[in-house]
């Protein structure tokens, strides 16, 4: 097996989540918007070199007529989470309240304190858009795709993206998360959200039980009867664990043609088609 195929198997997860998230901390110091922009390039790049080196299903690198809508996509998300970053300011700096957040912390440490919270409130956000109709109909968008690689993890409806933020990271902003902590969440949401959807064959061991990436997140996308129904945490199956929807795999792994929405199999493939369907569907 080639370097590169070693590196894709075993060492591309440590690298995105560990490497990645870790030089924004060492950077934090001195966070700004390019350096932030080179993380997010850098682990794009990985993500996409990767499936190419070592896919888990080799169809699902080609396109499927879905290329411009999912860069849209992806543009459209950071613009979003920018533009979240400035509200969730503005309310903090509204709320005359510092917060019992625990600055004094090292760094590293508030940032995985903010990720295990957090993961708590976009599980719950997510367990809720299986199960609340108008939740479902802005939640779907992400699940209208039919194959699985890094770009899925950025399709979203504007309007869901902004509920997961009033959910997820508002509460902590009230607390008095700082601003470097809550850029570096950020960051590590959307690298989570890419790793969670690559199309690489890699590796867990033992960390496949703790980590919401992998064979257990490939199933919650499955358009099979019933069964995509768990596996509903961003980052950990902590939450999964207690809600009772953590599922590890199945007696089948999902392959071309078994990811989707079930009831609609020709869901549409075009941008602003998905951000019309939700309101057309409650007319």
């Amino acid at each position: 097996m080639s370097l590169l195929r070693l590196f894709a198997r075993y060492a591309y997860v440590p690298f995105m989540l560990i490497g990645i998230n870790g030089c924004a901390v060492v950077w934090a110091a001195g966070i700004s918007p390019w350096k932030v922009g080179v993380l997010l390039v850098t682990a794009v790049a990985v993500a996409l070199l990767m499936e190419r080196v070592l896919p888990y299903e080799a169809s699902w690198n080609e396109s499927h007529g879905d290329v411009g809508k999912d860069t849209t996509h992806g543009f459209v998300y950071e613009l979003c989470s920018l533009g979240g970053l400035v509200w969730l300011q503005l309310i903090a700096w509204a709320v005359p309240w510092h917060g019992i957040w625990p600055r004094e912390w090292p760094l590293c440490i508030q940032v995985l304190v903010a990720i295990i919270i957090a993961d708590l409130g976009a599980t719950l956000v997510h367990y809720a858009s299986h199960r609340v109709g108008w939740l479902w109909s802005l939640h779907s968008v992400h699940h209208g795709v039919h194959r699985l690689y890094s770009f899925n993890g950025l399709v979203r409806h504007p309007l869901h993206q902004q509920i997961d933020l009033a959910v997820a990271v508002l509460p902590l902003v009230l607390i008095g998360m700082p601003v470097d902590v809550t850029v570096l969440l950020g960051l590590a949401i959307t690298v989570q959200l890419i790793v969670q959807h690559s199309n690489v064959d890699y590796r867990l061991g033992p960390f496949r039980h703790l980590l919401s990436i992998g064979a257990n997140h490939r199933l919650h996308h499955v358009n099979w009867s019933g069964e995509g129904d768990v596996n509903f945490g961003v980052f950990f199956t902590l939450w999964d664990r207690a809600l009772g929807t953590f599922r590890l795999s199945s007696e089948r792994a999902p392959l071309a043609g078994d990811i989707g929405v079930q009831d609609q199999p020709c869901y549409p493939q075009n941008y602003c088609a998905q951000l019309a369907l939700p309101f057309a569907r409650t007319r």
